[in-house]
């Protein structure tokens, strides 16, 4: 059950109930072109509480060495980026649940790290299109519980889960994903001693805590309508996506890891839930997990809710194994 403390994060839960209505928003998205959309039912996307940019993205921040870095607990979550040629970088998930995107540059590339605690989707995408580099802001619209990103460029939106553009100029372009690991802040440091960690952003936030307690032992997600996932897989429940795939978690974890479909998927202990207790820390073993294709390349995945991927790839594979 979602506690009290969500709304800090979700606004007034009577104006989050709100339903989808194009033209309630022209005045706050003047340049968001309504008429071209992938959307076929606007009843779809709903307010999450907070307004455009009520949650806070971040651009260009500030790096710290590794080793400098004394306030976040070693079972943490961050999001590390390897790019060749320039340092690994670790991006904190107490920072990303509550400005979920981050506008960066890493040699040369421009990416957006992203995460959406309501689906525990965490993604890094190459910034660069046809048109240009954009850079993305939150919108403060859900979609089948995922966050609807915008980029400031066209006003356009983007679903987070899919890296794809649903409404606006943007329709129908695809952002490429970069290959990125969840993993805890003592993983990271062991494999990447001289690696650089993203510095405490300088806003007034609770980072370290949790405002979605208990999120991911609830029995239905937030502002989420749609069907549950087939094969008795509960709607919280994490599970490995490559393409559209799905592994559940609780096998991979079971077995120490798989190898089909041309990917190995590998799983080891030590990385607390970033959803579970108040403090982020103190979060129930989730484990980290790492996917290769059979030459040994890091292969881009994610580690999301089963109701998410049961959402946006409803022809999706399930890989459950005998």
């Amino acid at each position: 059950m979602i506690r009290s403390t969500l709304l800090a994060v979700a606004g007034v839960l009577a104006a989050a109930m709100l339903h989808a209505e194009p033209n309630a928003w022209r005045n706050a998205w003047p340049d968001t072109n309504f008429e071209k959309t992938a959307i076929d039912d606007w009843d779809e996307i709903r307010s999450g509480g907070p307004g455009k940019d009520g949650i806070p993205a971040l651009s260009a921040p500030d790096f710290i060495p590794a080793a400098q870095e004394d306030r976040i607990d070693g079972r943490e979550p961050v999001l590390t980026l390897e790019i060749e040629g320039a340092t690994p970088r670790a991006y904190p998930i107490r920072y990303l649940t509550w400005h979920e995107i981050v506008n960066d540059t890493v040699a040369g590339v421009p990416v957006a790290v992203t995460f959406c605690p309501l689906c525990n989707s965490a993604l890094v995408f190459d910034r660069r299109v046809d048109r240009g580099t954009l850079s993305f802001g939150v919108s403060g619209k859900l979609r089948n519980s995922d966050m609807v990103m915008y980029d400031r460029q066209t006003e356009s939106w983007w679903q987070q889960a899919t890296a794809r553009a649903i409404v606006g100029d943007m329709t129908g372009t695809e952002l490429e994903q970069i290959p990125a690991v969840m993993e805890s802040w003592q993983q990271f440091r062991a494999r990447h001693p001289e690696g650089l960690v993203m510095a405490e952003p300088e806003y007034r936030r609770r980072y370290g805590h949790n405002p979605y307690r208990g999120y991911d032992s609830a029995s239905r997600p937030f502002l989420y309508s749609g069907e549950q996932p087939p094969h008795g897989v509960p709607a919280l429940a994490r599970v490995v996506r490559v393409g559209d795939r799905a592994w559940p978690l609780t096998r991979v974890r079971e077995a120490g890891g798989v190898t089909e479909a041309g990917v190995t998927i590998r799983w080891e202990k030590g990385q607390a839930s970033a959803l579970d207790t108040g403090r982020i820390a103190e979060g129930r073993e989730v484990g980290t997990v790492r996917v290769r294709d059979a030459q040994g390349r890091k292969v881009a995945h994610d580690v999301m809710f089963a109701f998410a991927f049961h959402a946006f790839w409803p022809e999706g594979t399930w890989m459950l194994g005998d």
